[in-house]
């Protein structure tokens, strides 16, 4: 646990006072209490996670339940309405921002996406379903994504759209205006100017 904390608080550039990590640091507490024994200090450890997720939820807006998997260096870039299902995954170098859903597509199917690494999560995105998003993707602002996307990506649009990452995209992924850059870059492709879908964006 106190390994990916303090991976986590590196990755906010040490600034512990950021509502991202306090989500972060609930999410591995929550993690860790799994492992304590013996049982009835397990269970106090679960009293104390269970008020603590709620103290965070009503905070920060952030409902990062600890039975989802997040790999390291997670980053939550801005905070308020984001909800994370307990079933989905995510690999290391994510960042997700303000406004994002990733859970399931119906309630009878509890199935959530399994996002690979170095996905970048643009604000207001709905990642829904039993699909995979494969490494270094970008997921662009408002994105309703419902289908597989494969490594080296950009899903955009409602439904998204899918098209392969051009080389300045790759090098805008993590800080450097991904909220705009994918987006113009998207209404740059002639193919999407000829098929009319410019409004998507």
């Amino acid at each position: 646990m106190f390994d990916n904390i303090r991976a986590d608080l590196r990755s906010y550039k040490g600034k512990w006072w950021e509502q991202g990590f306090w989500v972060m640091l609930v999410y591995r507490f929550g993690r860790w209490r799994y492992s304590v024994r013996p049982a009835l200090l397990r269970k106090a450890f679960s009293l104390l996670y269970r008020i603590a997720h709620k103290l965070i939820q009503i905070v920060t807006g952030v409902d990062l339940p600890c039975e989802a998997e997040v790999g390291r260096n997670f980053i939550i870039d801005h905070f308020g309405g984001i909800i994370v299902s307990g079933y989905a995954k995510f690999g290391d170098n994510c960042r997700i921002r303000n406004g994002v859903s990733v859970g399931l597509r119906r309630v009878e199917s509890p199935c959530a996406p399994v996002i690979g690494h170095n996905v970048d999560i643009g604000t207001g995105a709905k990642l829904l379903g039993a699909i995979t998003i494969g490494d270094n993707v970008l997921i662009g602002a408002n994105a309703v994504v419902i289908t597989d996307v494969p490594s080296n990506s950009i899903a955009m649009g409602v439904p998204a759209i899918i098209k392969p990452r051009s080389p300045r995209a790759k090098e805008d992924q993590f800080g450097n205006g991904f909220e705009h850059a994918p987006q113009q870059e998207a209404m740059n492709d002639p193919a999407i100017t000829r098929n009319g879908l410019q409004s998507r964006y």
